[in-house]
Order: structure tokens, then C-alpha cells, then sequence
């Protein structure tokens, strides 16, 4: 069964920095999209990042490009989102969760929630003064 953890969240304030993990269990990480997600109270869930399998591309929302960084360690079977320079308007809950294609898992990352599967139970991040 496949199992994503999230852990990083907390309260920061606006222009510091934290470091999300998404450990992985039942898939391994390197050879299937991972995308970070966030949710804010009233919105709809969007993709902040993603990292694709082989070849290795990383993408990411217009509002975050520059600040976070998404990466993957093989080792501890984790993807990361490295987030800094934090706005209030970062606070959500944070989830990573895997591309899926059908009823298997896929390489290439996609830019809708819809096309992701076995979701983490999300970390809150909260960015204020």
C-alpha cells in the first residue's frame, strides 16, 4: 500500500524559511512524479510543485517559482519542498501525493490535483507576523 507522511509545517513568520518531507512508502520516489500541493481555507487545491521521474524536470506555480525548491533524496525515499522567502499568503496545509495514470503510478508530473492519487494527510503551514 502506498503511504505519503508529510512533516515541517508549524508557524513561521513572513520572509523565513522550513523545509516540508514527504516520506514515501510502498513506491520509491525516483521512479514516479511527485507533486506538492496546498490547500487555503475557501480555495481550491492547487500544485506548488512537482518533480517528474527520468528524465528529471521540476515544475512550478508562477507563485513560487524563485522561493521553493522541490527535490528528492533516494536514499530516505523523500521528496522535499525547500520554502523561502515566506508570505502570509503561503499559509495552507501542504500535501505531496503521486501522479497516477489509470490504476498505476506515472513519471511525468501534470498540473491538476485530479491526475495525483494516495495523498498524504497534509501538514498546515501558517505565515504571520
Amino acid at each position: 500500500q502506498v503511504q505519503f507522511v508529510e512533516s515541517g509545517g508549524g508557524s513561521f513568520q513572513p520572509g523565513g524559511s522550513l523545509r516540508l518531507s514527504c516520506a514515501s512508502s510502498g513506491i520509491h520516489v525516483d521512479y514516479y512524479a511527485i507533486g506538492w500541493f496546498r490547500q487555503a481555507p475557501g480555495k481550491e487545491r492547487e500544485r506548488v510543485a512537482c518533480i517528474s521521474s527520468v528524465p528529471v524536470n521540476t515544475y512550478y506555480t508562477d507563485s513560487v517559482k524563485g522561493r521553493f525548491t522541490i527535490s528528492r533524496d533516494s536514499a530516505k525515499n523523500t521528496v522535499y519542498l525547500q520554502m523561502n522567502s515566506l508570505k502570509p499568503e503561503d499559509t495552507a496545509v501542504y500535501y505531496c501525493a503521486a501522479r497516477v495514470w489509470g490504476a498505476a503510478y506515472a513519471s511525468a508530473c501534470a498540473s491538476e490535483a485530479s491526475d495525483f492519487g494516495s495523498w498524504g494527510q497534509g501538514t498546515q503551514v501558517t505565515v504571520s507576523s
